[in-house]
């Protein structure tokens, strides 16, 4: 299962920096840009992550909203 997010990003002064649009709780930085996006991808999957053991499951589910 893929998921497409979008970061925003800004080079401060050693670092660039960046946070999800989608989940602004989620920023991290790295020293080039590309460090950014690696960073960035490790912490969304430790925040939304975390509490699932190595062994589970997926399944899709539809809601009316």
């Amino acid at each position: 299962m893929k998921t497409k997010l979008n970061m925003i990003y800004w080079k401060g002064k050693k670092y660039w920096v960046g946070k999800l649009l989608e989940r602004p709780d989620i920023m991290t930085q790295g020293e080039t840009l590309t460090e950014l996006e690696e960073n960035m991808k490790e912490a969304y999957m430790l925040m939304t992550m975390e509490d699932v053991p190595a062994k589970h499951k997926v399944k899709k589910l539809e809601l009316a909203v």
